[in-house]
């Protein structure tokens, strides 16, 4: 196998923490965005739609997207299970996984990219070019800190965001928590469950990657 990788960007760090829970070591190739990596023609051969993460597997298959190479690694490897045991703890994992994207990441993402001057005309990840919108920034910045509220509520009654164990919703939430500083945005001092499960998460080996 062969995992495209960037140090720097939230999604890739979501599959190398699903590779290192696995206690997998696959070769990998990192990708610098910062550098405009991505665009040039050397990977874009790998994945035209010219995002990362990437994991080409053993049978040559070319897996683009953070579900679909965590649904690949947990079926080669299914110790530890890493997206549910039983059938309803594998639609709670999926469910909140989703809920993550489009609740807490895309929002921060999109605060980011419509404000941030590295992304003048990059609004949107991929191939073709989008200018900035400052109404999709404010939105964002408003939609981030509801998800932060919806976190906590949930946390307040869970001690994982899906399960009662770690999965690869924690992952996905993990990740794009963390990643909010970007915006600015840190876990309110008054929600004492979510810092509680963001400080358990921290210190797993996984997260210092």
């Amino acid at each position: 196998m062969l995992f495209y990788d960037c140090s720097t960007a939230p999604n890739p760090r979501r599959a190398r923490m699903f590779i290192a829970e696995k206690g997998l070591e696959i070769e990998t190739q990192n990708i610098s965005i910062a550098d405009g990596e991505q665009l040039q023609d050397a990977f874009k051969a790998v994945n035209p739609r010219a995002t990362i993460p990437v994991l080409v597997t053993d049978e040559g298959t070319v897996l683009t997207e953070n579900l679909g190479i965590a649904a690949y690694l947990e079926a080669q490897f299914p110790e530890p299970p890493l997206m549910g045991r039983t059938s309803d703890e594998r639609g709670l994992v999926m469910m909140w996984n989703a809920i993550a994207e489009q609740q807490g990441g895309l929002p921060i993402g999109e605060a980011l990219r419509n404000t941030s001057p590295f992304f003048k005309d990059r609004a949107v990840p991929g191939p073709v070019n989008y200018e900035q919108l400052p109404a999709l920034a404010e939105r964002g910045i408003d939609r981030a800190k509801r998800f932060f509220d919806l976190l906590e509520e949930r946390l307040r009654d869970n001690p994982f965001v899906a399960c009662d164990h770690f999965t690869l919703a924690d992952i996905t939430t993990f990740v794009f928590v963390d990643f909010a500083r970007v915006i600015r945005m840190r876990i309110p001092e008054s929600n004492t469950a979510t810092k509680a499960w963001y400080d358990a998460i921290r210190s797993r080996p996984s997260a210092q990657l």
